[in-house]
């Protein structure tokens, strides 16, 4: 399947940061749970944030935007180069 550049994704993510582990946990009130190992701090766990979603949906970091939220545990991302139905497809498997 071929992507345009139009292609993009925005949704709500919960953080857990400070985790013994970084990984996707599944849905916490409509917004995507994640556990990063890092600390908030210094931008850390933004960091950190970015990485996973770019390895779990295999785009490069450069397509992934925290729109909102930059300080706090509920943020709004967007994912450029994917659609809806190719996310869900992912994350039918990691939740």
């Amino acid at each position: 399947m071929s992507l345009s550049e139009t292609d993009e994704v925005v949704f709500n993510i919960r953080v857990v940061p400070r985790a013994s582990r970084s990984e996707i946990v599944g849905l916490h009130n409509g917004a995507l749970k994640i556990r990063i190992a890092a600390p908030p701090v210094d931008g850390a766990a933004n960091v950190e944030l970015i990485k996973i979603l770019a390895k779990t949906f295999n785009v490069a970091k450069s397509n992934i935007e925290i729109i909102s939220g930059l300080a706090s545990k509920n943020k709004q991302c967007r994912i450029r180069g994917i659609t809806l139905l190719q996310i869900k497809a992912v994350l039918k498997g990691k939740t």
